[in-house]
């Protein structure tokens, strides 16, 4: 039986993304296990058995051992492991909240990550984002589920510069938002001229 071979979708976006300067940068994430978990009561047994204290703060992800939960709402979260595979994630995950009365799903086709990096990364942002990304108000470990270029994501914050940020979207988004990235970011991939 022939092996079939993952390919990342935005695998023909790769070359176009290297060509852009330092001060937008746009890098495809590999891909990633991830798991949706739902869950009544949070406490100090669901952190244990789980592996990390998952947030209850709305709109704020924590670093998880080997990756990211992240808070999609009261009673959900979205867990990220880079070195589980995704039926691995999602079969621990399960073991740990199922005798808390919750359960946990495997995701990892549903969302492609994207890392932005750069000094001119929130002007990007700003052109099809509608949340206020200012360092004071969405710093290292905020998140936000909402619309970018007018696909879904969920957007995380990696620093407290403002420079370096996360976008999850739809796998079947993922070329749109990409062409999307491109052309915001048209306007900053050239130097003027005097």
């Amino acid at each position: 039986m022939a092996e079939l071979l993952r390919t990342h979708p935005l695998e023909a976006w790769t070359t176009a993304f290297e060509r852009l300067p330092d001060t937008v940068g746009i890098a495809v994430e590999p891909f990633v296990a991830m798991a949706d978990v739902r869950l009544g009561t949070v406490d100090s047994e669901a952190g244990t058995r789980l592996g990390v204290d998952l947030p209850t703060e709305a709109n704020t992800w924590v670093p998880a051992e080997a990756g990211r939960a992240v808070w999609l709402g009261p009673d959900e979260w979205l867990l990220s492991s880079t070195t589980e595979a995704p039926e691995e994630l999602e079969a621990r995950v399960r073991a740990a909240v199922l005798p808390l009365g919750g359960s946990a799903t495997d995701v990892s086709a549903q969302r492609i990550g994207l890392r932005l990096t750069g000094a001119r990364v929130r002007d990007v942002l700003a052109k099809g984002c509608s949340v206020d990304l200012h360092p004071r108000v969405f710093g290292r470990g905020s998140s936000a589920q909402t619309t970018l270029g007018q696909a879904g994501v969920v957007l995380l914050s990696l620093s407290d510069t403002g420079e370096d940020h996360v976008v999850l979207v739809r796998s079947s988004f993922a070329g749109y938002l990409a062409d999307w990235l491109l052309d915001a970011a048209l306007e900053f991939t050239h130097t003027p001229t005097r």
